[in-house]
């Protein structure tokens, strides 16, 4: 029996001034991911690490599995969803963008086949998301030093 294939996938972002130091904790607050990835509506809790996230009429159910402040990452994996995916697992990390200033968000992913999309369309989903979540964490960081 042959082996199904799987995705896998990978996207970065760069942001021009805020540290990793200053991004991670946007990024390592689990349960308010709402608050920067553009296309999700609402994200809160319902298990003590497992969060619901909806947008439009999809949704997901998603387990933190792994978190690791030093290395300013974070992994999660989809446990729920109504969009078809069997197995989705994704690690998120922060890097120092490696001149003093800037930093930058990393989007990995690996996942089983899902029917009616392809891995380029879920890669493209990450990319986009990614890069609309680094600018809207750029803009809190900069008003929040603007106060």
């Amino acid at each position: 029996m042959e082996k199904s294939a799987k995705w896998e996938g990978k996207a970065s972002a760069k942001l021009l001034r805020p540290t990793a130091s200053e991004v991670w904790p946007l990024v390592a607050d689990f349960f308010g991911l709402h608050k920067f990835l553009p296309a999700i509506d609402a994200c809160f809790q319902v298990d003590t690490l497992v969060r619901h996230c909806a947008a439009d009429a999809h949704w997901c159910r998603e387990r933190l599995t792994a978190i690791d402040p030093a290395e300013k990452r974070l992994s999660y994996e989809v446990v729920d969803s109504n969009m078809g995916f069997k197995r989705y697992e994704a690690t998120m990390k922060v890097v120092d963008g490696g001149d003093g200033a800037g930093c930058e968000i990393e989007w990995s992913f690996v996942a089983d086949p899902v029917d009616g999309m392809s891995c380029e369309d879920l890669a493209k989903y990450v990319a986009v998301g990614l890069q609309g979540m680094a600018r809207n964490m750029e803009r809190e960081l900069e008003a929040q030093f603007i106060k």
